[in-house]
């Protein structure tokens, strides 16, 4: 089939059915433009939560559609690639926090949403990128933290509070940690106009030279309050498509990485969910996330703990 009929029977599909496609800002272009909803995790794991749909494919990583999950147990939720993990999750296993835990049994754990359910169901108070301040410093400063897994979020977010009662985990996004300071720095020179934007899961180095740092979700609304023409994007380049598609009179510059004869600004397992994988998952309404209740409830807990700070 052709990309044109794929799309159309997606969009068959999806009517038949009453399903819903939510896709990560990281897909391809061509998964973007099936999808009913675009966002960043936790974002798109609360619209499924909230819309009136019986079915939900998540085109996305594999701790995604298990957030949706958390949220939605009486849905349906699909992933197209079961197998389509995510680095900075799989650097922290369940059993290596619970270890951690009992070394540090004083502690509360913040955990990042980047993790799988195990962890969030280990986690007292989970974060994102955009709220990790926040929910960092509704936390009294006497009581020590766990902070897992992202060890560039968590120095960021100890810099900035001068907490040094962190425990932070020792994980990383390996498209994240790319990005070489170096290069960025001479396409600056190049541009000078243009308006670093970075993901806080970037390595400090960049983050200091960094016009504004935030969330895809925020990076995306920066890029488009600010006056600036050009920016260099210093993250996943995927978010270029949606970039490209709300400010077309503005340039997006992906970052340089270290080894530039890869795409190491492109995650790659993100780049494995295809219109292929979709309209075969609708088909067959499988593979399906399954989530055992108990760690189902004690994963929404450390969720909701997070949505109720204010």
């Amino acid at each position: 089939m052709t990309k044109d009929e794929l799309k159309k029977r997606i969009i068959e599909l999806k009517r038949e059915k009453g399903a819903v496609i939510l896709a990560h800002y990281y897909t391809t272009g061509d998964v973007q433009e099936v999808a009913d909803f675009l966002g960043d995790s936790l974002a798109l794991s609360v619209k499924a939560r909230d819309i009136d749909a019986p079915i939900i494919l998540f085109a996305g990583v594999n701790f995604m559609a298990e957030t949706a999950k958390v949220l939605s147990p009486d849905k349906k939720v699909l992933i197209p690639v079961p197998e389509a993990g995510c680095s900075l999750a799989e650097s922290c296993e369940a059993k290596d926090l619970a270890n951690l835990k009992a070394q540090y049994p004083g502690h509360k754990v913040v955990s990042y949403v980047n993790t799988s359910v195990g962890v969030k169901a280990l986690t007292d108070v989970c974060c994102t990128s955009t709220n990790a301040l926040k929910v960092v410093e509704s936390i009294p400063r006497e009581q020590p933290i766990i902070f897992a897994p992202d060890r560039n979020l968590g120095s960021y977010i100890q810099q900035i509070t001068g907490r040094d009662n962190m425990v932070i985990w020792d994980g990383a996004c390996n498209v994240h940690e790319e990005f070489s300071l170096e290069k960025i720095v001479e396409l600056k020179e190049q541009h000078p106009d243009a308006k670093v934007v970075v993901h806080p899961e970037c390595k400090a180095s960049l983050v200091e030279i960094a016009d504004y740092v935030g969330s895809t979700a925020g990076i995306l609304d920066y890029c488009g309050s600010s006056t600036s023409k050009e920016f260099i994007v210093v993250t996943e380049s995927g978010i270029l498509v949606e970039m490209q598609k709300r400010y077309p009179d503005k340039k997006f510059i992906p970052a340089p990485t270290v080894d530039t004869t890869v795409k190491c600004n492109e995650c790659r397992y993100m780049k494995m969910i295809t219109l292929e994988n979709i309209l075969s998952c609708l088909e067959q309404e499988a593979p399906e996330v399954s989530i055992d209740e108990s760690t189902r409830k004690a994963a929404e807990q450390s969720i909701l703990n997070m949505v109720a700070i204010k």
